[in-house]
Parts: C-alpha cells; structure tokens; sequence
C-alpha cells in the first residue's frame, strides 16, 4: 500500500483526508502491524484510484543466497 501511495504522490495525511480513517491506523496498516477488514480495503482502494486486488499484491521476498567454501 505505501508503494502504490507513494507513486501516486499521495502523502498518508492526504490518504487520511481522502479515507477518514486515522493517521495511525494507515501507518499501521502500511507497515503490516494490522490486518484490516474488506470494506476498509476497497476505500483505500478507491482513494488511491487502484483496484482494491492491488494492494493486495506483495513483491517477491528477497532471499539470501549464501555461498559455500
């Protein structure tokens, strides 16, 4: 969600705004503290113009490959 926010130029005080939920509540939502229910989800959706599916999306995990001796 904060990738999408961010390349859309859209500060989480503005998503607020847009939303009416909490700045607290985005913030956690962003960094995954929380889970948040389905019509939360299609009202960030909706205030960022993205399909709600898209903020369900999650890049591909970065793994560490170790070399051996």
């Amino acid at each position: 969600m904060r990738e999408i926010r961010k390349s859309k130029n859209i500060t989480q005080e503005e998503l607020v705004r847009l939303s009416g939920f909490d700045l607290r509540q985005i913030g956690r939502i962003e960094r995954g503290e929380v889970s948040t229910n389905l019509s939360h989800l299609f009202k960030i959706a909706e205030c960022l113009g993205v399909a709600p599916h898209e903020l369900l999306m999650f890049p591909p995990a970065k793994t560490e490959i170790k070399k051996s001796k």
